[in-house]
């Protein structure tokens, strides 16, 4: 896998949407109950049982997203000795969850530092040019949009899953199709993993292309990875749906200036 790092593809103004959106999702990851638990694995019982019902009562869920049916016993949060000894404490949920508003609220949860790193550095390279070209309302509108097609793309492969799904993944696959949609030919510094990391300026289609060809292959062997952590099939319906989205705009976006070079506008011709 490659690592991106830097494009070279100035915008033309500021990315607000975009840096709002990565100091939202950090700062909910700090506030997140437990979060020392997912971000060690070392964390006590009583955190780990307070993650668990949090994640329970605001992450997405595919058999509440299409069959709007609620558990009936879920984590409280607490913890106690059953039969089989320490444990989280279950019982009927003191809250009232709306499973379409989960998928929301999922987009900005993350299960440990590596996952949110990873999402934010994406969102960080390639978010500020597309929301250039979209505008700030509606690039936040969009990468909503694209946030709610993976996760529900992902229900519709297993409705009847019972695992919580959360994360900025398939919202930020969104914003990678676009890009690739609207500057194929921009040029991307990334890491390549041989031996070391070797550093390649690559085009934007080669390394958006890669990704999105790994993350289809491995949904193709399940809508979730053999560890069960990662919903590949996700990303996958949030990249189409962004390649969607920015197609229309496709020949209205200005190319990127060329390698190791200023873009310079074509000469007028007499008379124009």
């Amino acid at each position: 896998m490659v690592i991106p790092v830097h494009d070279v593809n100035p915008a033309r103004r500021t990315a607000w949407v975009t840096y709002a959106l990565i100091l939202a999702n950090v700062l909910v990851f700090l506030l997140t109950p437990g979060t020392a638990a997912s971000v060690t694995g070392e964390g006590g019982l009583a955190e780990l049982c307070r993650l668990q019902a949090f994640l329970d009562q605001y992450a997405a869920v595919p058999r509440e997203l299409l069959h709007h049916r609620l558990p009936g016993l879920v984590p409280t949060g607490d913890t106690g000795v059953g039969p089989q000894g320490p444990g989280c404490v279950v019982g009927p949920p003191d809250y009232d969850k709306s499973p379409e508003l989960s998928v929301l609220t999922a987009m900005f949860l993350h299960g440990g530092w590596l996952h949110l790193l990873g999402n934010m550095l994406f969102l960080w390279i390639f978010g500020n040019n597309v929301e250039d070209r979209l505008g700030h309302l509606r690039y936040l509108l969009f990468y909503g949009v694209c946030g709610y097609a993976a996760t529900y793309g992902f229900a519709l492969l297993d409705p009847d899953s019972g695992a919580p799904l959360i994360g900025a993944s398939g919202a930020v696959a969104g914003v990678l199709g676009a890009y690739l949609v609207l500057y194929p030919k921009a040029r991307v510094w990334v890491l390549v993993p041989f031996l070391i990391f070797l550093p390649l300026r690559l085009p934007a289609w080669i390394v958006l292309g890669f990704w999105f060809g790994l993350q289809a292959v491995y949904s193709s062997g399940g809508a979730v990875s053999a560890a069960g952590t990662v919903a590949y099939a996700a990303h996958v319906a949030g990249f189409v749906a962004g390649m969607l989205i920015a197609w229309p705009l496709r020949r209205g976006t200005p190319p990127p200036p060329e390698p190791g070079g200023l873009l310079l506008g074509r000469r007028a011709r007499p008379g124009r």
